[in-house]
């Protein structure tokens, strides 16, 4: 029997219209455009500002843009996953909503939370369904309205964060394309490093909560740096070693855009040159689960059917991993 593999077959995005600025943040907070660019590489981040729209909405949209590009039948999909840390409300999921309002009737859906690290988890979800031979067509969206979870007096956090979603479609491929393998890691160390304190089951929402802004993002930005440098580099190099890749092996390195400086080292770490490298978090800062989506959807137009993709994320909780993937379609 032929070897089943899972392919992204297309790719759709959406990011909202108003665009946060340096120049803006440095009206609302004390920094400015240099410092920002400097230790994060961001000049600006997109912002949701729809009012009564949360994540399903960045969801939707990025779904019908790789509908319509691929000119598929949402009845078609089997299954829609939403990675996200920003669901539009507990308990209701955030995926079977936008499966609903996409039309994707015949599919079952769910959400899919790790933080920053939410899409490549997504991805080897999505692979795995195709994999076993069950589902034919599985849409992975990327998406967060990350906007709704950051105090924007707080210049640790506001600078870096932007709305965006980014979606793929997998489906079964019989010539050795796809996720080829992969290495996924976790260590509850991070807990208390990256966290929103209120709000779970641990500390429920209350006036007091409230009053103490606790609903917001807390992050410990040198303790996370640290982790990530690290982390995001080691499984880097280990999905490298593992499947006998060279630099010149890989065409693409596809990272999570958390800090320009964070991507550098990972592809020094990799040995592949700046040219090779996906990066689009000086327009869009960091989308959380929406950045590797993105980054295929800006340079889809360069894929090329073959090309070795090697996906690389860090995130909250502490959560990370490296994809191997080799690109299944000429996109022009």
């Amino acid at each position: 029997m032929t070897k089943i593999t899972a392919a992204i077959t297309a790719v759709g995005a959406y990011v909202p219209e108003y665009v946060l600025t340096n120049k803006i943040l440095e009206t609302m907070v004390d920094t400015n455009d240099e410092w920002i660019t400097t230790r994060t590489g961001i000049k600006e981040r997109r912002i949701l500002k729809k009012e009564g729209e949360g994540t399903s909405y960045l969801a939707i949209k990025a779904a019908e843009d790789l509908l319509a590009k691929k000119n598929l039948d949402p009845k078609e999909i089997d299954l829609v996953i939403v990675a996200t840390a920003t669901p539009d409300m507990p308990v209701a999921s955030t995926a079977v909503y936008t499966a609903s309002k996409i039309g994707a009737t015949n599919a079952f859906a769910f959400d899919l939370q790790a933080a920053c690290s939410s899409f490549l988890y997504g991805m080897s979800t999505a692979a795995s369904y195709i994999q076993s031979g069950r589902y034919k067509k599985v849409l992975l969206i990327g998406a967060d309205k990350m906007s709704s979870i950051i105090d924007y007096k707080d210049r640790a956090t506001c600078i870096i964060f932007g709305d965006g979603a980014g979606a793929v479609l997998f489906e079964p491929n019989e010539e050795g394309l796809g996720l080829q393998d992969e290495y996924l890691r976790s260590d509850g160390v991070g807990r208390e490093f990256l966290k929103i304190d209120a709000g779970g089951s641990i500390l429920p929402a209350s006036t007091t909560t409230l009053e103490n802004n606790q609903h917001t993002v807390f992050q410990d930005g040198k303790t996370v740096f640290k982790f990530a440098v690290s982390n995001m580099a080691d499984v880097s190099a280990k999905i490298m070693e593992d499947n006998n890749l060279t630099n010149e092996d890989v065409q693409w390195l596809v990272p999570h855009q958390a800090n320009k400086r964070i991507i550098d080292a990972t592809a020094r770490r990799m040995g592949v040159d700046e040219s090779k490298v996906m990066v689009n978090i000086q327009r869009y800062g960091n989308t959380t689960s929406g950045t590797l989506p993105l980054c295929l959807h800006d340079y889809e137009k360069q894929l090329k059917k073959g090309d070795n993709l090697v996906f690389a994320a860090f995130g909250g909780g502490f959560t990370w991993g490296a994809i191997y993937l080799k690109w299944a379609y000429n996109s022009n």
